[in-house]
């Protein structure tokens, strides 16, 4: 009987692991199907995601409004996770900035995660989301879009 795998290792970017990495995973695997009494065969296919990393800048403007908006004290820290997006590959080409909205209910308590058959919307939250993501882009354009020129109706010749 004969099974093949197909095993897809999403990572970080830049000049990715050493060849320790391939060689190590490369032999836990073959071990690991030897021990089952099986062959294995591993190619590693250099398809890599990028890191999600988050403008600085845009942090602090994220800091600036999403503190008015609820206070500095509901800002939390999110520890690094070992997730990949593809908003990597856009954040590379120009300054980007990912965050999660947090959901909390005191009644219910712990919550399950995004991705969970389990996960709860609490509906009444959206409207705060909406809110803070539009006020992102508003503030954003007010502060920092360069003027748009404009001209004098002496300088316009309206020919019809």
């Amino acid at each position: 009987m004969s099974f093949l795998i197909l095993l897809q290792l999403e990572a970080h970017s830049g000049p990715f692991p050493h060849k320790a990495f391939y060689d190590s995973n490369n032999e836990v695997i073959t071990l690991q199907a030897s021990i089952q009494r099986c062959n294995a065969t591993v190619h590693f296919i250099n398809a890599f995601y990028l890191v999600t990393a988050n403008d600085k800048y845009l942090h602090k403007h994220f800091q600036n409004v999403a503190g008015d908006m609820v206070g500095a004290q509901n800002i939390k820290d999110m520890p690094p996770i070992l997730g990949v997006e593809d908003f990597s590959f856009f954040a590379e080409a120009i300054p980007g900035y990912f965050f999660f909205l947090g959901m909390k209910n005191e009644m219910k308590g712990h919550l399950e995660p995004r991705h969970s058959p389990n996960y709860i919307v609490i509906d009444n939250l959206l409207p705060y989301g909406a809110t803070l993501h539009s006020s992102l882009a508003t503030r954003y354009l007010l502060e920092y879009q360069k003027p748009i020129p404009t001209w004098s109706k002496k300088s316009v010749h309206d020919e019809l």
